[in-house]
């Protein structure tokens, strides 16, 4: 057993490079506000967040010994259908922990313990005063984007939003095109950070898993950690893994837009960002590549490959064989509820318009550098007609990988 830190861990080597960074800008409108933030914000914040840390060992005496078995990470690349398969998984109450928006906000045990008291102080004796206000406030702030990603302080998210408080977030990275400054993707290829970030996002998990009650499986998803599958096999060994895939195409210019509108609202013009925007595509192919590549290397490691297309035509015969690839079974009063949500799944799709067009990408070079994922799922070639997502009891085309000549959408234990 590893004996777990007692302090909360702080990456001081990105936090100044990004200080530096942000000094640099001496003509952007939001200098000022960042260095308050970096300079005064972050340091009062990361003190009382350390303070929390330390005293969750003195009042849950259990996290000394906690385990996290068999957790679940869904990866793949953004828009590939990750929060979908998260929040279907989810619904199993019974068997998953996982963190909602507000929690990975609060690191420690005590703050989100502290917060759940309140919130029954609260109900009793305010008769919920405090959450209108609140669920106003999430209306205003997270309604206008819910068409691009449905968000709330009260939905499962995303856990690399948990470790913000170590300053290892891409929240900095949706503020400020700094994809050249702060890497938070290639963690496979970064053994100087790799046990550093998953030692202290181990300890984060097991403080979700104390406040859900610590006998539950950790359910996982983040976009990000794509950049991390192999880093999470050699720190959780009995790891299982979920990728989602979805044709390039799709997903590709919608999370190239996606950071552009987010970059463009905080007063960043093309030329500004033009470069990381350069980084964010080659990111994109890694999404695909790194996930494949990795469970390659650990054939012993259950997971299971996921199509979009299948997630969304049969959401509850999709969910059955990814259970069955991870060695999981589905219960009844689960399999209840994906009878009953089936129709509402198949209808999921996003209203957030974009095209190959606006971006210096072409459907040529989508399927040159992925090429083998071409195959293996039958997306369509340049110049081949799009077609419809598939209806329900519809069969997508047969895999042509050697290796793997299951239909793409059945998941399969390696």
């Amino acid at each position: 057993m590893t004996k777990p830190a007692s302090a909360m861990y702080f990456d001081f080597d990105y936090y100044f490079r990004l200080l530096r960074h942000v000094w640099g800008l001496k003509h952007w409108p939001g200098r000022r506000r960042l260095l308050l933030r970096l300079l005064v914000i972050t340091p009062l914040a990361t003190i009382f967040h350390s303070l929390c840390f330390l005293l969750d060992y003195v009042f849950f005496p259990r996290l000394w010994t906690l385990q996290v078995r068999t957790p679940v990470f869904i990866v793949g690349h953004a828009r590939s259908g990750t929060t979908l398969m998260h929040r279907l998984l989810a619904a199993d109450g019974e068997r998953f922990s996982y963190f909602l928006y507000w929690e990975t906000l609060f690191p420690s045990l005590l703050q989100k313990k502290v917060i759940r008291w309140l919130g029954r102080v609260d109900s009793r004796l305010l008769r919920g005063f405090i959450h209108r206000k609140l669920k106003a406030w999430d209306d205003r702030t997270f309604g206008p984007f819910r068409h691009i990603h449905n968000m709330s302080l009260w939905t499962s998210e995303e856990d690399q939003f948990a470790m913000r408080a170590a300053f290892v977030t891409q929240q900095w990275a949706t503020d400020l095109p700094v994809m050249d400054v702060l890497d938070l993707f290639h963690l496979d290829q970064m053994p100087a950070k790799r046990r550093r970030w998953l030692h202290h996002y181990r300890e984060l998990v097991k403080r979700q898993l104390l406040l859900n009650g610590g006998d539950r499986i950790h359910l996982s998803k983040n976009p990000v950690m794509s950049g991390w599958v192999g880093s999470l096999i050699e720190f959780f060994p009995d790891a299982r893994i979920v990728v989602m895939v979805r044709d390039p195409a799709e997903c590709v210019p919608s999370l190239l837009k996606l950071v552009e509108i987010s970059w463009r609202s905080c007063g960043w013009q093309k030329a500004d960002y033009a470069h990381s925007l350069e980084m964010l595509l080659e990111t994109s192919f890694e999404s695909f590549h790194n996930p494949a590549d990795q469970l390659a290397r650990h054939p012993e490691t259950p997971h299971a490959f996921v199509d979009y297309r299948e997630l969304t035509a049969r959401p509850r015969e999709t969910v059955h064989a990814v259970y069955d690839a991870l060695g999981m079974t589905v219960s009844e009063a689960f399999d209840h509820y994906l009878q009953a949500n089936a129709e509402r799944e198949k209808s999921h799709h996003s209203k957030f318009e974009y095209s190959l067009g606006e971006y210096d990408l072409s459907a040529e070079l989508l399927e040159r550098r992925l090429g083998p994922f071409y195959e293996r799922y039958g997306w369509p070639r340049a110049g081949e007609p799009r077609a419809a997502e598939p209806r329900a009891g519809e069969r997508l085309p047969a895999a042509t990988d050697a290796e793997d000549t299951s239909p793409p959408a059945t998941a399969t234990a390696k």
